[in-house]
């Protein structure tokens, strides 16, 4: 169950987000979900094997090649590709895995809490940002 207390908590405190899935083509839903992201100034990562670069970031194959910490596991996969993210989640050590609206993978987010990891399903992180923070107003 995602309380919105709790979801506010992770995007208040979260800065680094590694987007498994993350399309590059400009027109996909990912690609302004996560841009929208990367514009309230988190730090994107992402995860794409058949990419180099996204949005002008190194593109990594899988989340054991971050060379970095992760805060948020942001997935747009399908449920059932969700276990093997689960499980690179937990091993580089990520707070939360974030399964975007239509995820749900009930299983893999229980692995995910008994390694101790905050878990988020079926929720868009960008809409619930809407929601909970609001846009970062840019004056001009």
């Amino acid at each position: 169950m995602n309380s919105e207390k709790e979801m506010k908590e992770i995007l208040l405190s979260a800065k680094t987000v590694a987007s498994v899935g993350l399309s590059s083509n400009p027109a996909k839903e990912s690609f302004g979900i996560v841009q929208y992201l990367k514009d309230q100034g988190y730090r994107i990562i992402p995860v794409n094997p058949g990419a180099t670069e996204i949005m002008g970031e190194k593109a990594y194959p899988d989340l054991s090649s971050i060379p970095e910490s992760v805060d948020v596991v942001q997935v747009f996969r399908k449920p059932e590709d969700v276990p093997p993210v689960v499980d690179e989640a937990i091993k580089i050590g990520a707070k939360v895995v974030w399964m975007q609206e239509g995820i749900v993978n009930e299983e893999a987010a229980q692995k995910a809490r008994e390694a101790g990891l905050k878990v988020v399903m079926d929720a868009c992180m960008r809409a619930m940002h809407r929601a909970l923070i609001g846009p970062r107003r840019i004056n001009i």
